[in-house]
């Protein structure tokens, strides 16, 4: 993994984590127990903090970010998906956040929430608590339910993180 500090702030990441040899962790970064962040992501907290909860994963070629001296918290066992951009304040706990999604500043997605791929969030909008949004702009659309809550929100951290551990333990260069 490639750490770095910057202006007296560095990544603090629980040896429980996976974090993926080319991913990239710059300055005031937290990741918690259990969670797992893929290859070629970028977390940059130089003018910010960023909070991986307990069991999220963050996957790859997706970049996390906030607005100057705002936090940027990812609840636990959230997901965000391959190629995201995370610029907002809050993804709740186990909320999805679709492939190719961006969340702008001050956003906020709740928990449970699942948010379609390729949606954009937009600056200082609210996604409640349990519900499927998409768009652009990205409005909720209907209540989660069935196969989206069961499969998508309910049991993805889990497939993530005992992937990690399998990466942990047996991915190597060749």
């Amino acid at each position: 993994m490639n750490l770095f500090s910057f202006e007296d702030k560095h990544p603090v990441v629980d040896p429980d984590a996976f974090v993926a040899p080319t991913a990239t962790l710059i300055g005031d970064v937290t990741v918690e127990a259990g969670a797992s962040i893929w290859y070629g992501v970028v977390i940059r907290a130089d003018i910010c903090s960023v909070v991986i909860r307990a069991g999220t994963n963050v996957q790859d070629n997706s970049v996390l970010h906030a607005a100057p001296e705002q936090t940027l918290t990812i609840g636990p066992d959230a997901t965000i998906g391959h190629g995201c951009v995370v610029h907002c304040e809050e993804v709740g706990e186990k909320a999805l956040i679709g492939n190719g999604s961006t969340l702008l500043d001050g956003a906020r997605v709740g928990a449970g929430t699942l948010v379609a791929a390729g949606s954009v969030v937009t600056p200082g909008a609210v996604i409640p608590a349990g519900v499927v949004a998409a768009g652009i702009p990205c409005k909720p659309t209907k209540p989660i339910e069935g196969t989206s809550s069961e499969f998508w929100v309910e049991t993805n951290a889990t497939y993530y993180r005992e992937l990690g551990e399998r990466h942990a333990a047996g991915a190597t260069r060749v």
